[in-house]
């Protein structure tokens, strides 16, 4: 191990950590809430089988705007916010409110997209069979569209890796904002390709295993 990572080797552990903790608060918040944001979107748009323009209108404006906030701005525009549930507007726990919010947006969006390409006549056939909104979701939908929910998981888990190195700026930590600290501004250039490796490879491993995962349940 090059004597370097030796020398900071508690706190690349630490950082490691941090980055672990935000993504996963983040994954988390996807699966829990983007999800049914994302079913909701689907069933209640024109056509489908719980039409409501209104709900349709306003989740879908919601996520919108969520989304088109440059991340950054986001973060200091939450800041209040977080502090108003945190009690503190930095730290780790303070970065993971700004994530999951980001991540409930990103998730959902892509979980519509992968529900709209589940072809009609499933779910046609599913209600001609009487099947209840409950059993259409989880016995149809969710399965016909399992390989891209899983798919759209981990375009959204490297994408919430991406968003935890800006979280620096309100001391959340992580490995981005140790490469910014000891590499960078310390001029460490070595340290900062190390942290960079790092992170390619967490990326890599992480799209190895979602790409594996949906190939395997993709019965299509």
């Amino acid at each position: 191990m090059p004597e370097i990572l030796v020398q900071y080797e508690a706190e690349i552990w630490q950082s490691i950590g941090e980055t672990i903790t935000m993504v996963g608060v983040s994954i988390f918040a996807a699966i829990l809430i983007g999800l049914p944001v994302g079913t909701l979107l689907f069933l209640s748009r024109k056509g489908h089988l719980l039409e409501n323009p209104w709900a349709f209108s306003i989740l879908n404006l919601l996520v919108n705007i969520i989304r088109s906030f440059p991340f950054l701005l986001l973060v200091v525009f939450l800041i209040p916010f977080t502090r108003l549930i945190i009690g503190t507007a930095i730290g780790t726990a303070a970065a993971c409110v700004p994530l999951a919010i980001i991540a409930i947006a990103h998730y959902s969006r892509l979980v519509e997209q992968s529900l709209l390409d589940v072809p009609k006549g499933v779910i046609e056939a599913a209600i001609s069979m009487g099947a209840s909104v409950k059993d259409v979701i989880f016995k149809f939908l969710y399965v016909e569209a399992r390989s891209g929910l899983v798919l759209g998981l981990t375009t959204s888990i490297i994408s919430f890796i991406s968003y935890s190195t800006i979280m620096g700026v309100v001391g959340g930590g992580g490995i981005g904002d140790f490469a910014i600290r000891y590499g960078y501004q310390q001029f460490k250039t070595e340290l900062m390709i190390y942290m960079i490796i790092i992170m390619i490879i967490l990326v890599q491993l992480i799209q190895f295993i979602g790409t594996t995962i949906a190939r395997m349940i993709d019965k299509r």
